[in-house]
């Protein structure tokens, strides 16, 4: 049977030596993430995440959601007692404000738990997820009665959240979008339209859901320009907060999916249903966006999680399976077989996805702690710097972070052999829970686009400048520091070659666009391998200072090192592909494939 244990040291390493949350202690939230609450909360939340979320995940998969006639859906089986436990214990709380009843803790402590509770279930972890991007796009474009109808009890998790964006001619080319909202007197609009994929549509875990939904007014303008965001709640909300008559939207039916079968992927159909708009109109997409981004740095966890969750039960089946023995003679002379760990290439897949997950954390929470200066910060250069931060890498966390991690649930597949391939371990639901995260929010792709065609070149390149120039000034402080040796050298030489492909792009992508389009994946992955290199410099650099009888800093350097020697020299290859332009792939005529 499968097992997953919080990886709380590493991160407790990450909060108190490597981000230093204590250094920020002038911030507002900031003083009350004490090293002793930190830990107090990474482990009550793990052991919510361990004892209540992962016993539910292979049922969730097993049952899946239940539409029975009246369009009412059934999650599985201890869902609904799991999140009553989740809003009880107050956990969606933890970094809202004070003035909707949080406690106002940095967004990057909350990432920790939602790292925990999706490397559990990622089909639970869904459904508060989705309610926290709807509730910051209120909080970010609704209106003040909207605010204080829908924010305190979307903060507590009492009442759940979605996004509807995609329908079925539609979905990255949102101009495409048929719902229309027709205004009424009192300043409503009946909403009318169907909408597809949307996680959490409908569901027995909450009183209510706030829907937020794009559509068209009449006489909008055609395409992305003309489309509006609602808010379209399953109850109406009376004044006094009570919930009053049902809306005029249901779920259509259930999407049978590869995975994630615990969560409900609805279709919905409005019928004339209320909503009031958000923000202005023909204005949607800006708000939306808020809700989208904040999606995407989800996503990208998604990925790291169940990396995290594969590695854990891939290294326990590697110390405990017998097979063959040892290239070098035996190691265990006293068992019929060596256990598998003592080969090179399955220490190869252990190693490729450890160096993983503990980069690709360090990034993930580093992103999340700009996204908590850019709002909370007095320093309006470090506002300015946090924000060219979140905006360049969202795309690269999202994509990067999910095409590495389907592959560390891949390895871990292949470490179990044919077992692997048999549901008894488990470990195959990893590989079909974590697949959607390469496509949902924005395909990989789409991230890839949106950074070459977008985030690099936004406000004169200075996002990425600025990147160079931090990379640049850690590598100076360090040179000359024989232990950091391996981090700077190889640090030094992959950002070189970000450099490169950047240069490159800016001068041959906009003469032919064809050129960014066919360097763009090539260059996402460039970036994102020199990025946990800079984590690992950076992890590199603490456990030195931290060294001593704790064998944790050794094994992080031993860990960096192979990263730094054995996964970081990819990004020559990516640079070297990139600068083939867009010849290669578009010489073939399409009528030939």
């Amino acid at each position: 049977m499968p097992r997953y244990d919080a990886p709380i040291r590493d991160m407790q390493f990450i909060f108190h030596d490597v981000l230093a949350l204590q250094n920020y202690s002038n911030l507002e939230g900031f003083s009350d993430a004490t090293p002793d609450i930190v830990d107090q909360i990474l482990e009550t939340g793990g052991k919510f995440a361990s004892e209540v979320l992962f016993p539910l995940n292979k049922v969730g998969d097993a049952q899946g959601c239940k539409r029975a006639e009246d369009a009412s859906v059934k999650t599985p089986d201890g869902f609904p007692d799991a999140y009553k436990q989740f809003v009880e214990n107050g956990w969606p709380l933890l970094s809202k404000t004070p003035e909707m009843g949080g406690q106002g803790l940095p967004n990057a402590l909350s990432i920790a738990i939602s790292e925990m509770m999706s490397s559990a279930n990622m089909a639970f972890a869904m459904y508060p997820g989705l309610t926290s991007g709807a509730y910051e796009a209120l909080m970010a474009g609704g209106s003040d009665e909207q605010k204080q109808k829908y924010g305190p009890k979307m903060a507590t998790g009492e009442w759940a959240g979605t996004m509807n964006l995609t329908e079925p001619q539609c979905g990255t080319d949102l101009g495409l979008i048929k719902t229309k909202a027709v205004p009424q007197e009192d300043g409503s609009y009946k909403i009318t339209g169907q909408k597809i994929w949307i996680s959490g549509g409908e569901q027995d875990l909450t009183d209510n859901i706030v829907h937020l939904v794009l559509a068209r007014i009449e006489g909008a303008p055609e395409g992305i320009k003309g489309i509006s965001l609602f808010v379209v709640p399953k109850y109406m909300v009376k004044e006094d907060g009570s919930l009053g008559e049902r809306n005029a939207l249901s779920c259509g039916g259930l999407e049978e999916k590869m995975g994630i079968h615990g969560n409900a992927t609805c279709v919905m159909n409005y019928d004339g249903a209320t909503g009031w708009l958000v923000g202005d109109e023909h204005k949607g997409m800006r708000t939306m966006f808020v809700m989208m981004n904040e999606a995407r740095l989800g996503v990208g966890l998604q990925g790291l999680a169940q990396a995290e969750v594969a590695y854990q039960n891939a290294a326990d089946f590697a110390r405990e399976r017998l097979q063959s023995r040892a290239l070098t003679g035996p190691a265990a002379p006293d068992k019929p077989a060596d256990p598998i760990i003592v080969h090179p290439d399955v220490r190869r897949l252990l190693m490729d996805t450890k160096s993983f997950v503990e980069g690709g954390r360090l990034f993930t929470y580093w992103t999340a702690l700009h996204g908590d200066l850019l709002h909370k910060s007095p320093d309006e250069k470090m506002k300015e710097k946090a924000g060219d931060y979140m905006a360049l890498m969202t795309p690269v966390v999202k994509a990067f972070l999910t095409d590495r991690g389907l592959k560390a649930c891949n390895d871990a597949l292949q470490l179990h052999g044919g077992t692997g391939f048999t549901r008894e371990q488990g470990v195959e639901q990893f590989v079909r829970d974590v697949r959607i995260a390469l496509i949902y929010e924005g395909t990989n792709g789409i991230q890839a686009l949106d950074l070459v065609g977008r985030k690099l070149a936004a406000n004169g390149g200075r996002a990425v400048f600025t990147f160079f120039a931090e990379m640049d000034d850690f590598i100076g402080q360090h040179e000359g520091n024989e232990e950091m040796k391996p981090f700077v050298e190889g640090l030094s030489q992959a950002k070189a070659e970000l450099q490169d492909a950047t240069t490159w792009l800016m001068q041959n992508g906009m003469s032919n666009f064809n050129n960014a389009g066919a360097a763009s994946t090539d260059y996402l992955h460039l970036f994102g391998l020199t990025a946990l290199g800079f984590m690992w410099a950076k992890m590199a650099e603490a456990a030195l200072e931290k060294r001593g009888d704790d064998p944790f800093y050794d094994d992080k350097l031993v860990t960096g090192r192979y990263y730094m020697s054995r996964i970081l020299p990819e990004t020559a290859a990516h640079l070297a592909k990139l600068k083939t332009g867009a010849e290669p792939l578009m010489a073939l005529e399409a009528d030939r494939f």
